[in-house]
């Protein structure tokens, strides 16, 4: 259902998406990145987050589920963007950060700490996550994809399961696309120990 919805509307997405400005989440991410580390941009959507990475000198790995999303991302960022899911990601210990940006929030509830320890695997000691969620307790669906709400708690108590995994910081923020600032999503920094 969700893939094939932005298989579907992949280039009102793109459109959506690649000049979103965000920077402010880029700085309060990167500062825990050593310079030119190697990063995975874990659903990458458009692939706007990956080319502001490989602009700013670090090595960038990248995937999305959707072929289709996969080969807009690929032409704007300039990287070939792996096509996978989250349950595929068999990376070990190779990533300074991890950057999954309104991706995760497609899991199902239930995955979602088999979808961490995978990502958590794959990050290097003292690592960091960065991942993003639509503000609630709620799963549900809407316009076609299924989403997986977390506020502070849930968060908790998912990371809590995880033992590859700490929370660094954790802030909510307005969305940044213009007209839908009054969405609010949950943004968490977690950390390799």
């Amino acid at each position: 259902m969700t893939l094939d919805y932005y298989n579907t509307h992949a280039s009102a997405f793109f459109a959506a998406t690649h000049n979103v400005d965000m920077e402010p989440l880029y700085a309060r991410f990167l500062a825990h990145v050593r310079p030119g580390g190697r990063l995975l941009d874990a659903g990458c959507g458009s692939g706007r987050d990956t080319r502001a990475f490989l602009e700013r000198g670090y090595t960038v790995t990248a995937f999305d589920a959707s072929p289709t999303l996969a080969t807009l991302a690929t032409a704007h960022c300039g990287i070939d963007v792996e096509i996978r899911r989250f349950q595929e990601v068999e990376w070990s210990a190779i990533f300074d950060g991890i950057w999954a940006c309104a991706s995760l929030l497609h899991v199902p509830l239930a995955e979602l700490p088999a979808a961490l320890y995978r990502l958590a695997r794959s990050l290097k000691p003292a690592g960091v996550l960065y991942a993003s969620f639509k503000y609630g307790t709620s799963e549900r669906e809407h316009n076609g994809r299924r989403f997986t709400d977390l506020d502070e708690d849930r968060l908790a108590t998912l990371v809590s399961q995880i033992k590859e995994l700490e929370i660094l910081e954790v802030w909510t923020t307005a969305d940044r696309r213009p007209g839908r600032e009054s969405e609010c999503w949950l943004n968490a920094l977690l950390r390799h120990p």
